[in-house]
């Protein structure tokens, strides 16, 4: 199963920028993504106000769950990271600094796609000497809320299964399955585009939101139709765009998750709930480390959390090599057995 995975950290291979409109701002944004050592993770800085201040994609770091996930420190914010997110995780990027002059991540086309081929075509990865660390589930784990509900289950993989229920004529009950690479995620998610109703878009921006939303960046339905001139990317466009956004914001857990996510009706805010549930669930789940033993060769050691009581706030414990709070410390990555 672990022969999917690449042991070793990934990073940049050379820094790649962009720029476009933020999505509620409506401001032109600017955003550079740099090559970063290992075991800094997704790191963000917000350079028109403390470019010295780290925001790390992390748990802890989520301010905002409204419209978008929204990640922070002090002052230092930045909105709509879940596209961004989900790209960097899907095609294997552990470490990368991104400098940001404005509070949300431009929208671009209002898909994971550009982003996707910024880093694959224009910058590139490049194998770092460190060892990865996975998350893998060992028992399931589920969070309820009504008639919304998010379960992960043991899988040799990573897996996400979602399911939307709205009431218009166009989407309806829709479901949607894949295990999660690189491939199929260029494939067959990262091009799903956030959307939104006309009446609710308008709604929002006479309150001063969705400023940058137009049809460029986001798939708009009106009462029988979408209004967009190209159509649906996919037929179930929908449901692939919230697959894509769970994918990003399950990133913020600090690794990569071997285990199937079944997610319905759910959403940003949602997401962050189970992950503080699942944070909690130690005796679910086991970190699964690469290592190297004497003879040269990369084998994989489990590591239990069933010493952490259950409720505690334990999200540092996800960043590669840095202990629980008020837990004893866990080996390094890469640390040999």
């Amino acid at each position: 199963m672990l022969k999917k995975y690449e042991p070793n950290q990934y990073t940049l291979a050379r820094e790649v920028s962009c720029s476009g409109i933020g999505l509620h701002t409506g401001r032109t944004i600017r955003m550079l993504m740099q090559p970063a050592p290992e075991n800094t993770g997704v790191v963000f800085y917000r350079s028109d106000i403390d470019p010295d201040m780290p925001v790390p994609a992390l748990v802890e770091s989520v301010v905002d769950t409204r419209l978008a996930t929204t990640i922070g420190c002090g002052d230092a914010r930045i909105s709509t990271t879940e596209h961004l997110l989900a790209a960097l995780r899907s095609i294997g990027v552990d470490n990368v600094r991104i400098d940001i002059d404005g509070p949300e991540v431009p929208i671009m086309d209002g898909s994971a796609g550009p982003f996707v081929f910024l880093l694959k075509k224009k910058a590139g990865v490049r194998k770092q000497k460190n060892f990865r660390r996975l998350i893998k589930v060992t028992r399931e784990i589920a969070w309820d809320d009504g008639d919304t509900c998010i379960r992960i289950f043991p899988h040799e993989g990573f897996k996400v299964t979602c399911e939307i229920e709205f009431n218009h004529n166009l989407i309806r009950s829709q479901s949607y399955s894949l295990d999660v690479n690189g491939v199929s995620f260029a494939k067959e998610i990262s091009r799903a585009r956030t959307f939104g109703f006309i009446e609710d878009i308008e709604t929002l921006q006479a309150n001063g939101l969705a400023l940058g939303g137009s049809l460029d960046n986001a798939v708009v339905v009106g009462p029988d139709r979408v209004l967009n001139a190209g159509g649906l990317r996919f037929d179930d466009e929908f449901v692939r765009h919230k697959a894509l956004d769970l994918i990003g914001d399950l990133s913020l857990l600090g690794a990569p998750l071997l285990g199937h996510v079944v997610a319905k009706k759910s959403g940003h805010g949602q997401h962050l709930a189970f992950m503080k549930e699942m944070a909690a669930a130690g005796n679910c789940w086991e970190y699964l480390e690469f290592a190297r033993n004497r003879q040269g060769n990369i084998l994989t050691r489990a590591i239990k959390n069933s010493s952490r009581a259950a409720g505690n706030v334990v999200v540092p414990f996800f960043v590669p090599g840095r202990p629980a709070m008020g837990q004893n410390a866990v080996p390094a990555v890469g640390q040999n057995l």
